[in-house]
């Protein structure tokens, strides 16, 4: 059997979902193959972040937030709450219900715009053709005049801790513990570690996180990964920096967990090992051999600007291509491919997408660091603004952290915002308006922010770049 679109989507995560969407709403007739399924034995889109990823991990995270609010925070406000606990099980519960209303909500989508879902695999051919293996095994040919890659990502696997879905665990099993480990380690400090350290730490595990780098979030800024590495370490976080795995053990329930530091061997034993070390694109069976798709060194697939393989019509988007691996990302990719298949000449600004780290408090950045400003022998200017010199932060109680704010010097253009604070994400969000138009510390300066908010914040870091802050000492240059 054999089937012909405009479009066909390999992969339903939010850069696929996306670009099945707009391809459709262009008036282009668009299929979206998806092979995960849920528990139910259903197509699952979504992808990652939807599923296992971003979505189930926030859940999690603002659930165990709230515990600490009532079992740590609430008598700071006069509130005197006795005997709270913590119903795992209806925690995990309502994560699962989010995930499935926001999946399914996709298929709904799909219906609502014309996209033809289908569950199972599909791989590009060449030529134009792609071959679809429906869940129950039916082959078939999907004819399209394009064809976008979008089939994501996976955690890699390190050999001296492998996965058994037990005791030892990826991001995936960590989202699903039946209960809070007494002891809890994590293999790598990037984003996914921290978030899911965060996870349980709040809910009583005793946390301590691996990181075999000698730096601290050294995508960050360094004075906002400063500031993160003391807040997390005084909720609780063991942080070990240098640490090199160098095997593991299992024994019963329990993990030992063998590592290298300054001081020599070093010895960790937990009751759950998350292993976190970071994703590779996934590109098995996605193309055939001698389909013209190319991989980089780094086995990613190789595209030029605008998504484009080397092979013309077909494109390919999100973790699977160069650049963070960010839902926003990919799922801008994906509008952007649409938009250009259907003729419209309009492209991704790279420079503008932020990335967030969702502890509490949260950290996000955009644009140019201090180091990477300084790397570029360029003249810029600095201007910063804690949260504790915040009437909202303070009022609320959450007033850790600080806004920063690099500039140009010769154009006062705004190059990158750096948070670490309540509420981080919306104000790093606030700079990227800023820094799609263009703006510089003086428009933002002379803007007026609503009082009080932790926005103002931001207000201050930019009157701080030029020495005109009204609620912190000025510095004396």
């Amino acid at each position: 059997m054999s089937q012909s679109y405009d479009v066909v989507v390999i992969g339903g995560g939010p850069g696929g979902y996306a670009a099945a969407i707009k391809t459709a709403q262009l008036g282009l007739t668009t299929a979206c193959i998806e092979k995960r399924s849920n528990a139910k034995g259903d197509v699952a889109f979504g992808g990652t972040c939807l599923n296992v990823g971003c979505i189930p991990s926030k859940a999690l995270l603002d659930s165990s937030h709230k515990y600490v609010e009532a079992t740590e925070h609430a008598s700071h406000h006069g509130l005197k709450i006795d005997g709270v606990s913590m119903d795992i099980a209806a925690m995990q519960s309502r994560k699962d219900k989010i995930v499935s209303q926001l999946t399914q909500g996709i298929g709904g989508l799909f219906k609502a715009n014309g996209v033809t879902g289908l569950y199972g695999t599909g791989t590009y051919c060449g030529n134009q053709q792609v071959e679809f293996v429906s869940e129950s095994g039916e082959k078939s040919t999907l004819t399209a005049k394009h064809v976008i890659l979008a089939s994501g990502s996976e955690p890699i696997a390190i050999p001296v801790a492998e996965v058994n879905e037990d005791t030892i665990v990826d991001s995936t099993g960590a989202l699903a513990f039946s209960e809070v480990p007494k002891r809890l380690g994590v293999i790598g400090a990037g984003v996914i570690g921290l978030e899911l350290g965060s996870v349980w730490a709040r809910l009583g595990a005793e946390v301590t996180v691996l990181e075999a780098q000698d730096a601290f979030l050294p995508m960050c800024d360094a004075q906002i990964a400063r500031e993160t590495q003391k807040i997390l370490k005084k909720q609780g976080l063991k942080i070990e920096l240098g640490a090199r795995v160098t095997g593991s053990d299992v024994n019963g329930t329990e993990v030992t967990v063998n590592y290298t530091d300054a001081k020599g061997d070093q010895t960790l034993i937990c009751d759950k090992l998350i292993v976190a070390v970071g994703r590779r694109p996934y590109t098995e069976s996605l193309f055939t051999t001698g389909s013209g798709i190319n991989l980089d060194e780094r086995g990613f697939i190789h595209v030029n600007s605008y998504c484009q393989t080397d092979v013309p019509g077909v494109y390919a988007i999100g973790d699977i291509v160069r650049g963070p691996m960010l839902a926003h990302k990919a799922t801008e990719e994906g509008v952007m491919v649409a938009e250009r298949i259907a003729g419209h000449k309009v492209q991704v600004n790279y420079d503008t997408i932020a990335s967030v780290i969702y502890t509490h408090p949260e950290v996000a950045w955009v644009g140019l660091s201090e180091q990477a400003a300084k790397q570029s022998g360029e003249p810029f200017k600095v201007g910063s603004f804690p949260f504790s010199a915040s009437g909202r932060a303070l009022a609320a109680g959450d007033s850790a952290g600080l806004v920063k704010v690099v500039s140009d010097e010769k154009t006062d253009r705004i190059l990158g915002v750096h948070v670490v604070g309540p509420q981080a994400t919306e104000i790093v969000m606030q700079g990227v308006v800023g820094m799609e138009f263009g703006a510089t510390t003086e428009d933002l300066q002379l803007m007026t922010f609503a009082h009080p908010s932790v926005s103002e914040a931001l207000h201050e870091a930019v009157l701080a770049v030029d020495n005109k802050a009204i609620h912190i000492p000025n510095k004396k240059r």
